[in-house]
């Protein structure tokens, strides 16, 4: 029986050899683009497969989403600002196939496109608007790539920029820049309650005018706020009506009141 054994142990481990390159698990995000004799026969996948051995090949491929971080990169705002910027790429393949053919290596010509579509973008806005307007750079570099990534069948789902990097002397000049914001803003607000307070009492009179009523009811409130003071002194306005009447007494002709001018009394 050992001679037969030994005839039939090479045949048993070229058996092991052919089942272990022709057999194939691709776990449930996996995909595996086939080639027959270098020729693209199909995408496979999940699950078990069998492959010929020596003929056909197969590269997997993950289609899970990936996490790509952009080095920090060195960026000239449109004001003439030196910064440093780095971001981070959420994406995943959509396309086995064209992922595989159509570019070496996605990971890499990705990131590489994200490099130079981050300087591109943020180079045309100013400094104020990539601290202020991030989501809307965010979308406008999302935009981008996954047009340009559309063909290597990559889908960019988000782009987010993680830091700006501002020099220190930039840093207190914007520092002074919000300061002297904040004191135009209390300006402009102290102003504005000047001016309400002038037309509510510009209203108050025009209305006091039309009404007289409503200046004696005026002048009694300010009598009854006098005397419920505990000073001892009170000061009573002049009426506007008295003063007016003197005023026309003062400017009557000579015997306008009553009697012939040189009659004797």
């Amino acid at each position: 029986m050992l001679p037969g054994l030994t005839f039939y142990a090479p045949i048993l481990v070229l058996l092991l050899v052919f089942l272990a390159l022709a057999i194939k698990i691709l776990r449930e995000y996996e995909r595996g683009v086939v080639f027959t004799l270098g020729r693209f026969t199909g995408v496979k996948g999940p699950g078990l497969i069998i492959l010929i051995p020596f003929v056909q090949q197969m590269v997997r491929v993950d289609l899970r989403t990936l996490v790509l971080d952009v080095p920090s990169q060195d960026v000239i705002s449109r004001d003439n600002v030196s910064v440093k910027v780095n971001a981070v790429i959420y994406f995943r393949v959509i396309d086995p196939e064209r992922a595989t053919i159509q570019v070496e290596n996605y990971m890499q010509a990705t990131s590489q496109l994200a490099q130079t579509t981050l300087r591109s973008v943020l180079g045309k806005h100013e400094l104020d608007e990539m601290l202020a307007e991030r989501d809307k750079l965010n979308s406008d570099i999302q935009e981008i790539l996954d047009a340009q990534t559309d063909a290597w069948g990559i889908k960019v789902a988000n782009v987010e920029i993680k830091h700006v990097d501002i020099d220190e002397s930039m840093v207190r000049v914007i520092a002074r820049q919000a300061e002297a914001e904040r004191d135009r803003r209390a300006k402009v607000i102290n102003a504005e309650g000047e001016q309400q307070a002038a037309q509510k009492l510009l209203d108050a009179a025009d209305i006091l005018s039309r009404r007289p009523e409503a200046m004696q009811l005026r002048y009694l409130s300010t009598l009854s706020a006098i005397a419920s003071d505990r000073s001892n002194t009170i000061v009573f306005p002049f009426p506007m009506e008295a003063g007016q009447f003197l005023a026309e007494l003062a400017n009557m002709k000579p015997g306008a009141a009553g009697g012939r001018p040189g009659a004797a009394t």
